[in-house]
């Protein structure tokens, strides 16, 4: 399947004082390292994000409007960022599908071929989103149809944007497949106690 990846690598990080998630280190790579390996095989990808630095070529950039306001806001940016791409006559046209993936999920490419072989068996779907072993629902781990987000993302700016929104709200008119995904491929960190579980670590490069 043909996809874009849109890599949400913003946020304050306030529980963990501050300190960008992005730049955590986990066997030997940082957070937004393991999420651009984990998007592998996307035709375009979107960090988006405060300057995350040295990225491999090609690798576009964005930041949510106002910065800090949030991941449905972020997806927004990132989806901007494609359609800017693709107007480029250089350009190819973006891809159907887009993964949406938070960085702060260092095992999260187990979980993104199993959401692409789901897909590709369900393509009247609009988009599959991870479920963890226990049962919780990542919409920040997910493969949506692009033109489905690009409705949403234009009826929430007709209601007042998505500053602050909640990404739920975002994706509530979807039809989603709720996929299973490998054990511990959602697991983020928001906490130290997240990190020190995962073994993620603080010490930054």
């Amino acid at each position: 399947m043909d996809f874009d990846a849109v890599i949400l690598a913003g946020g304050k990080s306030s529980r963990l004082g501050g300190v960008p998630k992005a730049q955590l280190r986990y066997d030997g790579a940082t957070l937004l390292q393991r999420a651009l390996a984990a998007a592998h095989g996307a035709g375009s990808i979107v960090v988006v994000g405060p300057d995350p630095g040295t990225l491999p070529d090609g690798t576009l950039t964005a930041r949510e409007d106002p910065p800090f306001a949030g991941p449905a806001a972020a997806i927004a940016a990132g989806l901007l960022a494609l359609e800017g791409q693709s107007g480029q006559s250089s350009s190819p046209k973006h891809a159907p599908w887009v993964l949406v993936m938070a960085c702060d999920m260092p095992l999260a490419a187990a979980a993104v071929p199993v959401l692409l072989k789901e897909l590709a068996g369900h393509q009247e779907a609009e988009g599959a989103m991870s479920v963890s072993a226990d049962g919780r629902k990542q919409p920040l781990l997910g493969i949506y149809r692009l033109s489905a987000l690009q409705r949403e993302v234009l009826a929430a700016a007709e209601q007042g944007g998505l500053a602050n929104a909640a990404v739920f709200r975002l994706l509530a008119r979807l039809d989603l497949l709720a996929v299973p995904v490998p054990a511990g491929s959602t697991d983020d960190v928001d906490t130290w106690d997240d990190a020190a579980a995962l073994g993620v670590d603080g010490d930054l490069p």
